[in-house]
């Protein structure tokens, strides 16, 4: 959504603002849905917020203050931050099968073993990697968590992982999202155009992907995030 919004010509904070909002509404639904399911491994989420939520704050307070917000840098950290974690989500779903497949290996190599030993504390310092990511970028409790948590946590099911993950991307991108409406960077207007707009794309969106192969939508939008990644990284200066 948020590079979507930059080619829109809305400033990189108001897009990350409105964006993270639009996020922490929309997948509310969702977490609820894998809760009633069982779906939902609240242990996981309690550690990752642990660690996502006060550094999202801290973020808002130290780095993203009003001063550094009146300076020419603030714009270029955000749209570089995004580029970045649009490229690494992009590589990582490339190569998530291989992860996770090593992850589950009977004789996982040192690495993995570690990941597997420490999982607790693995967990909180991959959330407090996930507050400062999402804060910046709005990238990041998405497709990039749940590949991580799929490595540490081979063992568990793919949807339960999922489910987790979207449970506690409900509260960082409200925390992230609230801080940047306090600093004035959210468009309620297109946050509500968006939530409205969102209805009907869900419904065609369920239909299209039903008839479209699976690896083939994977690879389109695999390729769609790299190239915007590569995009906001490298060749993107804000006018």
């Amino acid at each position: 959504m948020t590079p979507l919004l930059l080619l829109f010509q809305y400033p990189a904070p108001i897009a990350i603002g409105t964006d993270l909002l639009y996020a922490s509404i929309t997948k509310a639904s969702g977490a609820a849905a894998h809760h009633r399911h069982g779906n939902v491994d609240w242990k996981i989420v309690k550690l990752l917020a642990l660690g996502s939520i006060p550094v999202s704050i801290l973020m808002h307070v130290v780095v993203l203050d009003e001063g550094f917000q009146q300076t020419e840098e603030f714009e270029g950290l955000l749209t570089s931050s995004l580029g970045i974690m649009l490229t690494v989500t992009s590589i990582i779903l490339i190569f998530k099968d291989t992860l996770r497949n090593k992850s589950i290996e009977n004789s996982p190599k040192l690495l993995m073993s570690f990941l597997h030993r420490h999982r607790s504390l693995v967990t909180w310092v991959m959330g407090l990697l996930l507050g400062i990511c999402v804060t910046l970028s709005s990238v990041g409790a998405g497709a990039f968590g749940a590949a991580i948590l799929l490595t540490i946590y081979s063992q568990t099911s793919a949807v339960k992982i999922i489910g987790t993950d979207i449970a506690h991307a409900v509260p960082l991108t409200f925390i992230a999202g609230f801080g940047y409406l306090l600093s004035g960077f959210v468009d309620l207007t297109l946050l509500v155009s968006l939530l409205i707009g969102s209805l009907p794309a869900i419904h065609l969106g369920t239909k299209v992907s039903n008839r479209v192969p699976e690896k083939a939508l994977q690879w389109l939008l695999t390729g769609l995030l790299l190239s915007l990644g590569l995009y906001y990284s490298f060749g993107f200066s804000y006018n």
